[in-house]
């Protein structure tokens, strides 16, 4: 694995490089609470079938990249920072799959850059718009998202990270379902104990009101598979069923009986035979 700095500007964002170097482009977006790291279990996979992948940490996670106010860390800001960069790769276009805030990034990229974009694989995050509408109609979305307000706060970082980090590691053991591994826990609660670094990664909620209105992000054009989880309570079934109308390309949806919110870590060979049908078909389609 090859980790490259790349600059954008004021910021230096890490970046994890692999597999063949004329493979086809997979940008790989985490979310929330997680780093480039959460692709461990995934990205092997990709890189045996031939796929060169790339994978950043978002904003606020490297060291170069941290900025602290919180209007930095608004969506457009870290689609920018996606297409920088594919743009300091000199790559045209990527097959994009995104966990969580990832998702969220990777549903604007498919609506305003399709042209960036040669794929798109959405794991638990539907369409914004669809869960926005869902929250502002739907009791079991409004109960689903009362935790987001509590991220929203000012004060969130410090209580988590009151008492060496212990209500951090406590909200990793409930809200990690009981599936992630203790080096996987380890290795998310290090990060964020580390400097600035929840704030910073809390920032994308105090940014992007999730509760407010649609953000309007548009259709997505482009082949889509959107990955949700029956037993993650973060999203209501309204939710997911809408996002269908957001879609107005080939599109699927992969419903996962017994796989928490942490699907790259739970599932790892589901999730990259999603990303490897879609990979296929749009390489395929672009002969």
């Amino acid at each position: 694995m090859t980790l490259e700095r790349i600059r954008l500007g004021e910021l230096t964002f890490d970046v994890d490089i692999e597999g063949p170097a004329n493979g086809p482009a997979v940008l790989l977006l985490h979310g929330f609470p997680h780093s480039r790291r959460s692709w461990t279990e995934v990205a092997p996979i990709l890189h045996e079938a031939g796929l060169r992948t790339v994978a950043p940490d978002q904003r606020g996670y490297s060291d170069g990249a941290r900025p602290t106010q919180v209007s930095e860390y608004a969506l457009p800001k870290l689609v920018g920072d996606a297409l920088g960069i594919l743009d300091a790769l000199g790559i045209d276009s990527a097959h994009v799959v995104g966990h969580d805030w990832g998702a969220a990034v990777a549903w604007y990229l498919g609506a305003r850059h399709a042209d960036r974009v040669r794929s798109l694989v959405a794991l638990a995050i539907p369409h914004l718009d669809a869960y926005q509408h869902a929250y502002q109609v739907d009791t079991e979305q409004q109960h689903s998202s009362q935790y987001v307000e509590f991220l929203m706060s000012e004060d969130a970082a410090a209580q988590f990270l009151a008492d060496d980090a212990a209500q951090l590691w406590a909200w990793f053991a409930q809200a990690g379902d009981g599936v992630l591994t203790a080096e996987q826990v380890r290795r998310y609660v290090t990060k964020h104990s580390e400097p600035g670094v929840l704030d910073a990664a809390l920032n994308w909620y105090r940014a992007n009101n999730l509760l407010g209105e649609p953000f309007g992000f548009g259709q997505v054009s482009v082949p889509t598979t959107f990955v949700w989880s029956v037993t993650d309570t973060a999203v209501s079934k309204l939710a997911v069923t809408e996002t269908a109308e957001h879609v107005t390309g080939p599109y699927r949806l992969v419903t996962l009986e017994k796989t928490s919110h942490w699907q790259p870590q739970q599932a790892p060979e589901t999730v990259a035979g999603e990303i490897l049908n879609l990979v296929r078909m749009g390489e395929v389609e672009s002969r």
